[in-house]
């Protein structure tokens, strides 16, 4: 798909990374390359942070595109990873700052668990790598992350790709794979609805349990993220259908991260949007 050419005039992109967490780019730049495509408005959803929003936001009013403050939970459930999207949260409230920083220690002991199964695995990787891999990347700040875990087995030898690293040792499934004790996912909806946002279920096509994301959808999820680089057509429709059935808000975004030793994951920034016409179902104070 030639994006540049694509008619996004009237499109958000309601899913992208930066340097904030696990993406290439900084805030300000995915708010550039939206302009260049052509997009009318795009989110910022780091993981477990909100750091790169005030950068995104001033880009965004200086090139005239709408940003919308986002964050992307990790959650777990039935020893699923689980990701909740949050959107229009008040993202620089004290109380919203504190529940955040409290997820950054879960996500470090993740990545101790993992250094030290991959040494057990005979694959030595130790924090300062990963430390110095993550700033190679232009990241200054936010949580570190998988991916950045990744880099270093690609540089050592270890794998020969983004893909294999988690398809061999970093993915569910993987040998070195952990899963510690998290946030469940009703937790995060009543962050995200105490924080004046609201909750969509991201990337539900992942989990591989629809019944878990009906369970979710129960206790108040408020939108299913239907469009997404990873869901086939089938699950697309899928989920249109269930948005339906529940009146959910549908939404759609790249999941885009950058580019890593020539691989996108998950897609092209503007690959996958939704209507900007529902960001005024996203943001509580325009319902």
């Amino acid at each position: 798909m030639d994006l540049t050419n694509a008619n996004l005039s009237q499109r958000a992109d309601l899913h992208t990374h930066t340097t904030a967490s696990d993406g290439m780019q900084r805030p300000a730049d995915n708010v550039a390359m939206a302009k260049a495509r052509g997009l009318a408005a795009l989110a910022i959803t780091d993981h477990d942070t909100v750091d790169g929003i005030a950068e995104a936001l001033e880009a965004g009013e200086r090139l005239g595109i709408t940003v919308v403050p986002g964050v992307e939970i990790s959650t777990v459930a039935n020893g699923r990873d689980i990701h909740i999207l949050g959107y229009y949260i008040n993202w620089n409230s004290v109380a919203w700052q504190t529940k955040l920083k409290s997820l950054a220690g879960t996500r470090d002991q993740r990545n101790v668990m993992i250094l030290e199964r991959l040494r057990e695995l005979g694959l030595p990787v130790t924090m300062e790598e990963v430390l110095e891999a993550a700033r190679a990347q232009g990241k200054d700040s936010g949580s570190l992350g998988r991916p950045h875990i990744a880099a270093v087995l690609i540089a050592k030898g270890f794998v020969g790709s983004m893909q294999e690293a988690f398809d061999r040792y970093l993915g569910e499934g993987g040998s070195a794979y952990a899963n510690p004790p998290r946030l469940h996912p009703f937790e995060a909806l009543a962050w995200i609805k105490e924080a004046g946002g609201t909750s969509v279920i991201a990337h539900p096509g992942l989990y591989g349990s629809d019944e878990l994301v009906e369970e979710i959808i129960a206790r108040g999820a408020e939108g299913i993220e239907a469009h997404h680089p990873d869901h086939s057509p089938e699950d697309e429709a899928r989920y249109l259908r269930m948005a339906e059935r529940h009146g959910l808000i549908v939404t759609g975004g790249s999941d885009f991260h950058g580019e890593r030793h020539g691989v996108v994951f998950h897609g092209e920034l503007g690959s996958k949007t939704a209507p900007v016409g529902v960001l005024q179902q996203l943001n509580p104070s325009r319902r």
